[in-house]
């Protein structure tokens, strides 16, 4: 067998060729390798307290999305509830049954049951709210920063005036508007619906700045003038080249405004706007309990309550995390 041109100690070694080989044999790593060796995991695994709330969230949210099996009753069944069993003390107290761990509320419900549809609901609405914002505010954002002139000026005035309606004088004219338009919708069907477009009206604003502050950036820079080169329409450019770049601080305001949207929704409904008793998220179980406070059942309020406290604490401090991880100040 003749030896190859590379076999013989004397001649010259070829670099090239070895690397080249060397490669061919190195093979890809997948996308979950690269996924957990990048710096964001790795930041992420070095923080307990991130690491602490994200399990919190993550517990909390497939305790409020598997609500019908992990609940131990059914609040929205109304044969299955009776006025003998309201205002029960929880388990531990004196007069307590081991059937309501939380106790139950004036209408016979068990409150842990509740507090779980109730998260679900509330989370339902935060959901919505910040997508239906999101939205909203990144399209507004980017056809104001990429087309500017007057468009730019309505849209960003348009905003200027928003500010000035807090969530909540926005959800009585939306509420108000909707009973007049459709006299014959209930509070039932329409709850959901006004919190949803409220709340995602109030919250367009920051992700319409930030976007168009972003895209005002990135209109100018080679790729985006290279593709108007080409002849390619401007709601392709803003879609295919401007979105990508501009949607990392997106998501850390929409983590925020989850928090932000959760807390506003408990706000209503506990003024009466919300959802209604049939239907509890954690703001109407707060209510209802309120008005029991003093005379001792305070089980009815301070665990939706802490519910409450818990999972926005928790939300708060992984977006807190995401915005510093997302910083390239702060690496």
């Amino acid at each position: 067998m003749s030896a190859g041109p590379n076999d013989d100690p004397d001649l010259p070694v070829d670099n090239a060729a070895r690397e080249s080989r060397a490669m061919m044999t190195v093979r890809p790593r997948g996308f979950v390798t690269r996924a957990l060796g990048s710096d964001l995991v790795f930041a992420f695994l070095r923080s307990r307290l991130t690491v602490v709330a994200a399990i919190v969230t993550l517990t909390i949210f497939l305790a409020a999305a598997f609500a019908p099996w992990v609940a131990p009753h059914d609040p929205f069944d109304l044969a299955s509830l009776s006025l003998l069993d309201s205002l029960t003390p929880p388990a531990w107290e004196n007069g307590g049954s081991a059937s309501y761990i939380l106790g139950t509320d004036d209408q016979g419900r068990d409150l842990l049951s509740a507090i779980l549809y109730g998260t679900r609901i509330s989370l339902a609405v935060g959901f919505a709210s910040v997508a239906f914002a999101a939205v909203l505010g990144i399209t507004l954002g980017l056809i104001a920063g990429y087309v500017g002139g007057a468009v730019d000026s309505v849209i960003m005035r348009i905003a200027d005036v928003q500010l000035t309606f807090p969530a909540i004088l926005i959800a009585l004219l939306i509420d108000g508007t909707t009973r007049g338009l459709f006299p014959g919708l209930t509070r039932e069907e329409s709850a959901f619906y006004v919190l949803t477009i409220s709340l995602g009206l109030s919250f367009w604003v920051q992700y319409a700045r930030t976007v168009r502050g972003s895209t005002l950036v990135e209109a100018n820079k080679e790729y985006v003038l290279a593709a108007k080169l080409i002849g390619l329409p401007s709601w392709l450019i803003m879609l295919r080249h401007v979105l990508p770049n501009v949607v990392g601080p997106v998501l850390v305001i929409a983590t925020i405004n989850l928090a932000l949207a959760i807390i506003t929704e408990a706000t209503l409904s506990f003024l009466g706007v919300g959802v209604p008793p049939t239907q509890p998220s954690l703001g109407t179980l707060i209510r209802i309990g309120q008005d029991y406070l003093f005379s001792g059942e305070w089980w009815i309020t301070m665990f939706p309550g802490a519910m409450l406290a818990i999972l926005v604490l928790s939300v708060n401090l992984l977006g807190d995390w995401l915005r510093d991880a997302l910083n390239p100040r702060l690496r």
